[in-house]
């Protein structure tokens, strides 16, 4: 079971991000706040809640409304490809999880982060962690929110640019997304600014 809190009896939002090594699609971050006092129900309710990359498409479809339910305020929130372009991929990052922040009707006391890297928000006290989506509920619930709504939206995605595979890759870099490109050239949703091809080169913008 992951940990409830990282200080008991504050207000924590957990933000987490998804899709930031595709090569298409924006980059979704979400922010969850979690009840700071579990009933014993809620946290059972919880208990195969865990980092999004390490449960099946399945499992995490089925935690999405049940975090959703029990969150007391959650956001999810999309970086498009332009942005990610204009401003690289950690920054977009970071500024999608802080646009998941600015959704939030209550606003935390604490923001406990994913990962190595983030910057300031407002005056609020945050921390990091690696592998936090792991550690702490509010993270991992994060994890899963971002997860989940950005693979949906990269299945939508492939009803209109079916070639690319989107609904089995999700946009990441696999053998046959990057023969796609090379063979039909990038979409409006392809990342300029990363390596689409294993030859730069080759692409013409």
């Amino acid at each position: 079971m992951l940990k409830p809190f990282y200080r008991e009896g504050i207000l924590e939002a957990g933000c987490d991000e998804a899709g930031r090594g595709c090569l298409a699609g924006p980059v979704f971050a979400a922010a969850v706040i979690l009840p700071p006092n579990f009933s014993d129900e809620q946290k059972q309710s919880l208990s195969l809640l865990d980092d999004s990359k390490k449960l099946s498409h399945a499992r995490r479809n089925k935690l999405r409304p049940l975090i959703e339910k029990l969150a007391l305020e959650y956001a999810v929130v999309a970086v498009p490809p332009a942005e990610i372009d204009e401003l690289n991929i950690l920054n977009a990052s970071i500024l999608a999880m802080h646009r998941s922040l600015d959704k939030l009707n209550k606003k935390p006391q604490m923001i406990l982060v994913d990962g190595n890297r983030f910057k300031t928000y407002g005056n609020m006290e945050y921390k990091c962690f690696v592998g936090g989506d792991g550690l702490y509920l509010s993270i991992a619930a994060a994890s899963v929110l971002a997860k989940t709504y950005r693979d949906e939206y990269m299945e939508e995605a492939d009803r209109l640019y079916p070639v690319y595979d989107w609904k089995n890759n999700k946009g990441y870099p696999t053998r046959k997304h990057r023969q796609a490109i090379e063979h039909a050239g990038i979409s409006p949703l392809h990342r300029k600014s990363f390596r689409l091809l294993d030859n730069q080169l080759e692409i013409s913008f």
